[in-house]
């Protein structure tokens, strides 16, 4: 445990470990650094925990062991979902944190794991919708969650006290918390978060294999295509982690991607119309 030259102001929020420094992480360290809050970080990636060290927003460096966390009032995991079930047993083997949190995508196998870990009495699961195709502690910033929604997952164990902390939290920070069963948040993420990370993806390797680069992209193009740049490892995990809701939502594209296709190939003037009306309208709906 390392900690950070003396000379921040009194901590007025309380203390918070932050175990992950990406970009959800980061910029919920760097918005709780500036509300006073005590902050207690950890990274695997020893420049990105020097990083926030050394820029203030992180007052005391954990090491891989986690030891100093039980001087946190809450935990934050932010960590890729591939990784959460590690640091949940790690995190219990430690006493302290009257409150465990998360930000992962996903929320079904990380309240399983809550529990497997013995932390049901004491764990919220959160996710944050302010993702960015960008990542890392360098595109972290402070006001990420500001008007944000925030879907709260709560194990099953955690009572009314436990929930309000966490909810605290994320009001802290500008966001918006809306408590959430778990299969119906993976259910709504695979549509409205997952399938159009997919889909972009899928638009980027068809422009790839066409022998078309990124830079002869329109306007229109970079749009659709820009959460192709987002990180596979991140995603990777997510999509695997939620693959039978992302699947359903797959096989529903697909059927509009054959429609569209058959009408071309009929000459379909009506039939390409109408379906370019009926998306025209749901997207000036919303």
């Amino acid at each position: 445990m390392v900690e950070a030259a003396a000379g921040a102001a009194r901590p007025v929020g309380g203390t918070v470990a932050i175990l992950g420094l990406g970009l959800v992480g980061g910029s919920l360290a760097r918005d709780l650094h500036a509300l006073g809050w005590r902050v207690l970080g950890h990274d695997r990636d020893a420049p990105t925990l020097d990083a926030a060290v050394r820029e203030g927003c992180v007052r005391v460096a954990l090491g891989s062991d986690l030891a100093g966390i039980e001087d946190a009032d809450l935990v934050v995991v932010a960590v890729p979902v591939g990784e959460v079930p590690r640091v949940l047993r790690d995190v219990a083997l430690r006493p302290g944190a009257s409150v465990v949190t998360d930000v992962a995508s996903t929320k079904r196998s990380v309240l399983a794991a809550a529990e497997a870990a013995g932390l049901s009495h004491r764990f919220v699961g959160a996710h944050p919708l302010a993702g960015d195709h960008r990542s890392g502690w360098s595109a972290s910033r402070c006001g990420l969650f500001r008007g944000a929604a925030v879907f709260l997952c709560p194990a099953r164990g955690a009572g009314p006290a436990v929930i309000q902390r966490a909810v605290a939290l994320w009001r802290a920070v500008g966001a918006e918390p809306r408590v959430s069963d778990a299969a119906e948040h993976d259910r709504l993420m695979a549509w409205v978060s997952h399938l159009p990370q997919a889909a972009a993806s899928a638009l980027a390797l068809a422009l790839a294999r066409s022998g078309l680069a990124a830079k002869a992209l329109g306007p229109g193009g970079r749009d659709t295509t820009r959460l192709a740049a987002s990180s596979p490892g991140v995603w990777t995990d997510i999509l695997l982690d939620n693959a039978d809701e992302v699947g359903a939502a797959l096989a529903a594209l697909e059927v509009s991607v054959a429609d569209l296709r058959r009408s071309l190939e009929r000459g379909d003037r009506e039939g390409l119309v109408e379906a370019l009306e009926a998306a025209r309208r749901w997207k000036e709906a919303t």
